[in-house]
Parts: C-alpha cells; sequence; structure tokens
C-alpha cells in the first residue's frame, strides 16, 4: 500500500485527477489472466464517463471483453 500512496501522490500533484479507480485480479476466479501481481490506477475526473458506476472494467468500455 505504501508503493500506491507513493504512486497517488504522484499522479495528484501531476494530474489532478477527482479521484481514482484501483483493482487487482487475484487468482483466475477475478479475472486474473496473467500469474503476477499488478495494482490498476487509474485517475478519474467529474464527467470523464456519463455512468461512472461499474468499477476499473467499465472505464475502458471496449477494453471490458479482452478475451477471443
Amino acid at each position: 500500500m505504501a508503493l500506491l500512496d507513493v504512486a497517488k501522490k504522484d499522479v495528484d500533484a501531476e494530474f489532478k485527477p477527482n479521484g481514482y479507480n484501483i483493482g487487482i485480479n487475484d487468482g483466475a476466479a477475478a479475472g486474473q489472466t496473467v500469474p503476477h501481481l499488478h495494482v490498476h490506477l487509474i485517475p478519474r475526473y467529474t464527467g470523464d464517463r456519463s455512468d461512472p458506476r461499474g468499477g476499473i472494467r467499465w472505464v475502458f468500455p471496449e477494453r471490458a471483453k479482452y478475451w477471443p
């Protein structure tokens, strides 16, 4: 969590977002497709989506279904 806080502070200073979506897919049942850890830190801005509900999968709807 400490590294996430550092990353958020850097993004806050440079881009000044209004909020974040933060996500981790851990295990196949959670959608993990490559066995490694990474954290999605997605800066969000008021009005960037007409309906921001639904979590990080739907921030980029065109990428929501990434499997063939």
